[in-house]
């Protein structure tokens, strides 16, 4: 279950305690939390956290199996994404756990990601899963990664541990377990004041092509 509070200047999100994957509900409950967010009276910066042993681990593939046609909901999915990338507001990824396949791509659309040091993986699996990323998954990783973190990641499939991930520029900070929260909240705090529309344009410089393809435009 997606939930949302406020800390001072910072909004956490919980993307819950579980596999943390996307479905209708996820979908429903991350864009209510964006809404909110988005129209703060106050400066404010988002933190995403989870609880557990995963982050996220990506799109419900057994929920898309119920589906009869399935590309709406990935859609829906690629524009949380792009809504990250709108914010006007900072937004920093909290990652205590594992974040596999759309799971990483979430914590890539975030401005500053904080990874767990000692345990859980960062991984774009689709080449073993046989799955193509499509145009907006694939704009979203060339906007965010370097072409060597885009190689191991993307094309190889491979499991980042947070110190190599750091090394590669994929994630910004480590922290022991206990640290990730607090760090990433501290930094979120330092950012907040940045919340204004300008942030969402700076971005839209250099991730429009990103955005507009998350978008399907």
């Amino acid at each position: 279950m997606i939930t949302l509070e406020r800390r001072g200047d910072v909004h956490l999100l919980d993307l819950g305690n579980g596999d943390n994957r996307f479905d209708a509900d996820t979908i429903e409950g991350i864009n209510a939390a964006l809404d909110e967010v988005e129209l703060a009276e106050s400066p404010t910066a988002l933190v995403t956290m989870a609880t557990g042993k995963i982050w996220s681990n990506g799109l419900d593939l057994d929920y898309m199996a119920t589906l009869h046609d399935f590309v709406p909901f990935v859609a829906d999915v690629q524009k949380i994404m792009a809504r990250l990338l709108e914010l006007p507001q900072p937004t920093v990824a909290a990652i205590q756990g594992h974040a596999f396949a759309g799971g990483a791509m979430l914590a890539l659309s975030h401005d500053v990601r904080v990874m767990r040091r000692d345990r859980g993986y960062l991984c774009l699996p689709e080449i073993d899963l046989g799955m193509p990323f499509g145009a907006g998954f694939s704009a979203l990783i060339g906007a965010k990664l370097s072409q060597p973190a885009l190689h191991r990641m993307a094309v190889l499939g491979e499991r980042l541990p947070a110190e190599l991930a750091q090394q590669l520029g994929v994630v910004d900070h480590v922290a022991a377990l206990d640290d990730v929260l607090p760090r990433a909240i501290g930094i979120a705090e330092s950012l907040a004041a940045k919340a204004k529309p300008v942030m969402a344009t700076i971005r839209s410089d250099y991730y429009g092509d990103a955005i507009a393809a998350l978008r399907g435009d």
